[in-house]
């Protein structure tokens, strides 16, 4: 690791939390209330984006306005938390962490006040120097705005950053503030996909924390 990237900004829906079998479940309830089809973990995988509205859209064959996606937010929710005690963490999760020499943080596009007690639920709260999550009542859009904050508050150029995550969503808020980012398949994003881009890809989060040492 050089000194040029001394920080490493860890994703957790997907990433570090192991819930791809729970978000497909609570996305098809979601979208049973709108008379919509069964989705598929590999359909989810291929198909998932953001902003979420236009996922929904096309998974429901219609236009999904504010109003509507709003709803469907709330119902998804709704049926995330009802199973989130189902969820573990990543396989090698622990492992990851502690082979990062530098510091490290975690932000989420889930809701923050859900957030921070979760993480700490999971024992992670004290490897982090700021745990941030979605400040808004109804999500689904682009991270990379809410990367550009968390870094401000951390203090922190973007140059000097290298964010882990498991969507193409992450390596385009990494390349917005001049980030760094590895990309895991391990997640809700098809690898197949994650490969199309020009961030450098890993099967397992110790092998993306190796990745990230490199720049």
């Amino acid at each position: 690791m050089t000194a040029a990237r001394r920080h490493l900004v860890w994703d957790w829906n997907g990433t570090l939390l192991d819930d791809l079998d729970l978000v497909v479940r609570a996305t098809n309830v979601a979208f049973a209330s709108a008379g919509g089809p069964v989705v598929t973990a590999d359909e989810h995988r291929v198909r998932f984006r953001r902003p979420i509205a236009d996922y929904y859209a096309e998974m429901l064959g219609r236009a999904i306005d504010d109003e509507a996606f709003g709803r469907l937010d709330r119902i998804f929710h709704e049926a995330y938390r009802a199973g989130l005690t189902s969820c573990a963490l990543a396989a090698d999760a622990t492992a990851a962490i502690a082979a990062w020499p530098g510091s490290q943080s975690l932000l989420s596009m889930w809701f923050h006040d859900e957030l921070v007690p979760t993480v700490h639920t999971y024992g992670l709260t004290p490897h982090f120097a700021r745990v941030d999550g979605l400040r808004a009542a109804v999500g689904g859009g682009p991270k990379a705005e809410w990367l550009e904050k968390h870094l401000a508050e951390l203090g922190l150029d973007g140059r000097e950053v290298v964010l882990i995550g498991d969507s193409l969503d992450d390596g385009d808020a990494a390349a917005s503030v001049g980030a760094a980012c590895v990309l895991y398949t391990g997640g809700l994003s098809d690898p197949a996909r994650l490969r199309t881009s020009a961030h450098p890809v890993a099967d397992t989060l110790t092998q993306a924390v190796a990745l990230a040492r490199t720049f």
